[in-house]
């Protein structure tokens, strides 16, 4: 084998990996994180586990990656440690999907419709039809389509460039004398194991094999034992994901492992047993296609599963056995869903961080309506809850950011990247939301410190603020959760209220002092209130506009909220006016 051939072959490789792992993304993209959503709702029945794990790793192309998954559902508190292992027997199960589809390749035969299914015909085909969507395609979801035929087309041509590669391996005594090795079952599941954790997927592994079986230098005697291996080394990123994780997360990820490892163990002590006993099988000598590889593969997942189905019980036995004590999050509230493990899907990722974001909004709601009460009728309990509430949401901040930031890296789909846009603009305002209603609380200590009384018309002026404050507050958050576009437009308008009222009381508040009607050092406080007010329906305004601005596009956002600011310059007269035609009472 010459430097060149060499060349080919690791080129071949490349291609292989890249082409599945792009489409895998794609195909994940495409699916919109739907079915992360129904393996984290629908798993309440083993059965139900292994027919949804089978089916998202079919899609997302790898065992490995949807049991990362299942250790960040377990990890987060979202999934029992008992569901989990359904998943991962369907998992296993459904990753024998692409050794399937790469059989393709060892297809022969003269008439037309053997040629047009054979890689070789279709891939190129394939790739140029890819090529027009990608470049013409303007909706996400045909761009995501050309992306899963590219990926299809890549993988089929790093499968074929392979396979070409190793043809001429066939005659070369030392790649026949190392494939030989491999029939010996401890060497040969060793190196399957080493493969599957170097490539980091049992699916690419399998590919791999294939491409040697197409070139008639490997026998059944050394295929069987990789295929064995390959099992156990797609454990290996799976355990890795498990570190620093709970006490169930780290269990999960053993599960996966015990499985593998004692269905390995089972099958080839059974299959070399019967071998030994009955003085050999006589196929073992014999060479095996891509499709037997195929086949035995599906077979043996299958079965294993069949075997450990009854026992489920025992393996969460087995794995708690191994971790020892409580975990961290038993008979506690689930910690924030923002696993890092989740972003091996980024739209289901960014579906967590969206549920948090609500989580925080809720937070926020509860601390603005309790800022907004206390100055009327302040107790220590609300003062406590209002502070205990502005830490919280600091940590909600901090997280979210952290995660967006890193999930913002990633190649995401447009309609991903809005998500993320408005996930940043929405947790910088809630938290801004968040520290000016701890500044209302901070000015309601201060009027304590220093008696203050305000008039009766200095309070009714007030009330008719809160009153907006309150609706502006209700109508954002509400607007966002349901993300609710026409809710959302309330906004702006209800901000330039705000704004006006906040020049309407200052004026008048100045005049009060002029007047003698109140001391400028007990009026302090009363215009800090006005402007942590302002401010707070100035974030409100600026969430709703960021997530208009999405929606009209190249429609400047200046003329936008221009055109939506009240026309009627002498609605000040009046306060009362405001409570009636806003609604705001």
């Amino acid at each position: 084998m010459d430097i060149f051939s060499i060349i080919s072959l690791l080129g071949g490789v490349a291609l292989f990996l890249y082409g599945m792992r792009f489409m895998g993304e794609q195909l994940e993209k495409l699916s919109g994180g739907k079915l992360e959503v129904i393996l984290e709702k629908m798993t309440d029945r083993t059965y139900k586990g292994i027919l949804l794990g089978a089916v998202v790793t079919a899609v997302i192309q790898s065992s490995s990656a949807t049991t990362v998954m299942v250790v960040g559902f377990v990890n987060s508190g979202i999934m029992q440690l008992s569901r989990a292992v359904g998943v991962i027997m369907g998992a296993n199960i459904g990753t024998t999907v692409t050794g399937w589809v790469l059989s393709l390749t060892e297809i022969n035969g003269t008439s037309l419709f053997v040629k047009l299914i054979k890689p070789s015909s279709f891939a190129p085909v394939l790739a140029i039809i890819s090529v027009f969507v990608l470049m013409l395609a303007k909706n996400e979801k045909k761009k995501n389509l050309g992306g899963i035929l590219m990926g299809f087309s890549v993988l089929m041509m790093g499968m074929t460039l392979m396979s070409d590669a190793m043809s001429g391996l066939s005659s070369d005594e030392n790649f026949t004398s190392l494939m030989v090795s491999f029939s010996n079952p401890i060497v040969g599941i060793i190196a399957g194991t080493l493969l599957a954790a170097v490539v980091q997927s049992s699916s690419a592994a399998v590919g791999i094999i294939q491409a040697l079986a197409i070139s008639g230098s490997i026998g059944f005697s050394s295929v069987f034992p990789l295929l064995l291996g390959q099992n156990i080394g797609a454990c290996v990123p799976v355990l890795i994901s498990a570190v620093g994780a709970s006490k169930n997360a780290k269990r999960t990820s053993l599960i996966y492992l015990y499985f593998n490892v004692i269905g390995v163990i089972i099958t080839g002590v059974l299959f070399y047993g019967i071998n030994a006993a009955i003085g050999g099988f006589g196929f073992m000598g014999e060479e095996v296609s891509s499709i037997q590889i195929a086949i035995i593969n599906s077979v043996f997942k299958i079965l294993t599963t069949i075997m450990f189905f009854p026992f489920t019980r025992q393996l969460v036995y087995l794995a708690v056995k191994s971790v020892r004590g409580e975990d961290e999050n038993d008979g506690k509230k689930a910690p924030p869903l923002i696993d890092e493990r989740f972003t091996v899907s980024p739209t289901y990722a960014i579906e967590k961080c969206r549920e948090v974001t609500v989580q925080m909004a809720d937070l926020v709601d509860e601390t603005a309506a309790c800022a907004l009460s206390i100055i009327k009728n302040y107790t220590d309990e609300k003062a406590e809850l209002i502070t205990k509430n502005e830490r919280k949401a600091d940590k909600y901040e901090e997280q979210l950011e952290t995660y967006l930031v890193r999930l913002g890296s990633m190649n995401l789909s447009d309609e991903n990247s809005k998500k993320v846009f408005i996930l940043h603009h929405a947790i910088e305002n809630f938290e801004k939301i968040s520290d000016y209603s701890e500044e209302i609380l901070k000015a309601r200590v201060s009027m304590n410190k220093r008696n203050t009384i305000l008039s009766d018309k200095a309070k009714y002026e007030l009330s008719v603020m809160i009153a907006a404050a309150k609706k502006i507050v209700s109508t954002t958050i509400e607007g966002f959760k349901l993300d609710d576009r026409e809710k959302l437009r309330k906004v702006s308008p209800l901000e330039e209220v705000i704004d006006k009222l906040k020049k309407e009381l200052r004026r008048r508040h100045m005049e009060r002092i002029e007047e003698g009607e109140c001391s400028v050092e007990q009026g302090l406080p009363y215009l800090d209130i006005v402007s942590a007010i302002e401010h707070i329906a100035d974030h409100c305004s600026d969430l709703a506009l960021s997530m208009i601005e999405l929606e009209i596009g190249d429609y400047n956002i200046h003329t936008y909220s221009r055109d939506i600011k009240e026309s009627d310059e002498n609605f000040i007269e009046k306060l009362d006016s405001y409570l009636e035609k806003y609604s705001l009472n």
